[in-house]
């Protein structure tokens, strides 16, 4: 039996694409017994197909059942499931559950301790409810595409899908914290996420600028909108990432910079000068920081307290030794497709270990160890495969 703190759950995944994937993969790694229900015919609707690396690294450390959900049969086969475990994580369009009959309240009358799931795109409730989510329209409608690059630029996406991985994540928080008050209650509960309030929350502090202050933020690029000077610089062999946010900070960094003077300059002294003549100062340094190399500023400029890093390609991110001292890859063996590198967690306990145990399943590999499990004998196992049940 596994050791791991989430090993005494049972988590039933009717997840597909990214949020949903992404949430209960959190559970996985930390020992959860995660169960992916697959559709017969497959196709978890991911670009790329099974043999993605993208498809591989979401559904590590799951076992893997297929079965038709639009039969009765399979979804009697759901039900059982279901009498048995803790969780259940869909991100279907809100309808398909009630039209499936595997929504909350209907899984609830089986369980009642089932933490139930669901990740969609606006809302369970509401006016878009029914629309189609999609992590760019969230980008969009939350407010991130209109902060996200140069000014002038127009609209711009981040490189990676952030509303769905936050409402992933904040899912997983939801059903841990749903966990803890099942402790004292005795009572599973619903717990909802959606790509839309995922990613008006991730605003953070530039909402707090709109709902606390009434201002509007803009693009402002590689500059941090209130931090100045934050920002790219280039070297002779390339650029760099400073950041210097607050009047300290500053004075640091024009000592390293060897410009002492331009800390006590008007036009830079203060937190409104600089950002009245953020451009202008930008040049100044730049005229300087282009006479080094990154690696030498970087470690003239972190020697003086003045935070700075490089800015890496994807092959520099997991080659650097502090990434590989966090462990952020993590190795697994898959059967058919050999040794392979995951992407790691982000969270360490003292005591309790995350891990990749398991790679991303065949479509039905472990059918028939789950439904023996689940109370079926080799015959009812052998009669739903021929009636395309099960495969």
């Amino acid at each position: 039996m596994s050791q791991l703190p989430l090993s005494r759950f049972t988590v039933i995944d009717l997840t597909r694409v990214r949020a949903g994937p992404t949430c209960v993969r959190q559970l996985a790694d930390w020992g959860a017994d995660c169960i992916k229900v697959e559709a017969t015919g497959g196709d978890d609707g991911l670009g790329g197909g099974r043999d993605s690396p993208d498809f591989q690294n979401l559904h590590r450390n799951k076992r893997g059942i297929a079965v038709n959900l639009k039969s009765p049969a399979g979804i009697e086969i759901l039900k059982r499931l279901v009498r048995h475990a803790d969780v259940v994580v869909e991100n279907y369009r809100p309808d398909v559950k009630y039209r499936l009959g595997v929504d909350y309240e209907t899984l609830k009358a089986i369980n009642p301790r089932l933490v139930y799931a669901s990740i969609s795109g606006f809302g369970e409730t509401g006016p878009y409810r029914d629309r189609p989510g999609f992590d760019q329209i969230a980008q969009g409608m939350g407010g991130l595409m209109s902060i996200t690059g140069l000014p002038g630029q127009g609209p711009v996406r981040v490189g990676i899908p952030v509303a769905d991985l936050t409402a992933g994540i904040f899912a997983a928080m939801g059903i841990l914290i749903a966990l803890l008050e099942r402790e004292v209650s005795g009572e599973g509960q619903w717990v909802q996420s959606s790509l839309l309030a995922a990613q008006t929350a991730m605003l953070d502090f530039q909402a707090a600028r709109w709902l606390i202050g009434g201002e509007v933020p803009g693009q402002a690029g590689n500059n941090h909108p209130t931090g100045i000077p934050t920002g790219v610089f280039k070297t002779t062999d390339g650029a760099i990432n400073i950041a210097s946010a607050g009047g300290p900070i500053y004075l640091r960094l024009c000592a390293a910079l060897g410009v002492p003077e331009l800390g006590t300059d008007p036009r830079f002294a203060t937190a409104a000068a600089r950002l009245q003549n953020r451009d202008e100062l930008n040049g100044l340094i730049e005229e300087i920081t282009l006479t080094r190399k990154s690696a030498e500023w970087i470690d003239l400029l972190n020697e003086a307290s003045v935070p700075s890093g490089p800015i890496n390609r994807m092959d520099e991110v997991f080659a650097d030794p502090q990434v590989q001292h966090l462990g952020m890859a993590r190795g697994v063996d898959s059967k058919t497709r050999g040794h392979m590198e995951m992407v790691g967690q982000a969270v360490s306990l003292s005591r309790t270990p995350w891990s990749v145990r398991l790679a991303t399943p065949e479509h039905g590999e472990h059918t028939d160890e789950i439904m023996r499990h689940a109370g079926y004998d080799g015959d009812e196992i052998a009669a739903l495969r021929r009636d395309g049940v099960i495969s």
